[in-house]
């Protein structure tokens, strides 16, 4: 029997390695980063000469927002990116998020196009609880492109 050889590294990537990137510049500390995906709907055709099917067509790519949660720090910089976006500045990046391995080399980036955060949320607060304040900050963004996959 020949030695086969898969062309891929078997084990799965884990989940809490990765990182958030913008202007250049690592943003890390992110507790989770969600809604990594696109869509495309079907558009339903049918011609009268067709069999009595209904073709399927290829529709319009929408894309999730992506949710940031962190721990909340003295670094403003979320809250200062959603008030440019209030008060109409200059508001939209492209910002990646990467994925590293487990010896922390980036393995995956997607880059997200044209984003701007639509919510900022502040931390719940329970004089009861031990447990760290969250800040949540909500991107919409045109699209997803990946760079690197290794």
């Amino acid at each position: 029997m020949p030695d086969v050889k898969a062309p891929h590294k078997p084990d799965p990537y884990l989940s809490y390695r990765f990182y958030v990137e913008w202007n250049g510049i690592i943003h890390a500390g992110f507790r989770e980063c969600t809604g990594l995906n696109s869509t495309q709907t079907p558009t339903e055709y049918r011609e009268g000469t067709d069999p009595p099917t209904v073709r399927k067509l290829p529709g319009l790519v929408t894309y999730n927002n992506i949710t940031l949660k962190r721990g909340i720090t003295n670094n403003q910089e979320l809250w200062k990116w959603r008030q440019d976006t209030m008060k109409g500045g200059e508001y939209r990046k492209d910002i990646s998020i990467v994925l590293l391995d487990e010896i922390g080399t980036e393995k995956i980036r997607w880059n997200l196009t044209n984003c701007w955060p639509v919510t900022w949320s502040g931390a719940d607060f329970n004089a009861t609880s031990n447990e760290v304040a969250v800040e949540t900050l909500e991107i919409a963004h045109e699209g997803i492109s990946v760079d690197k996959w290794s």
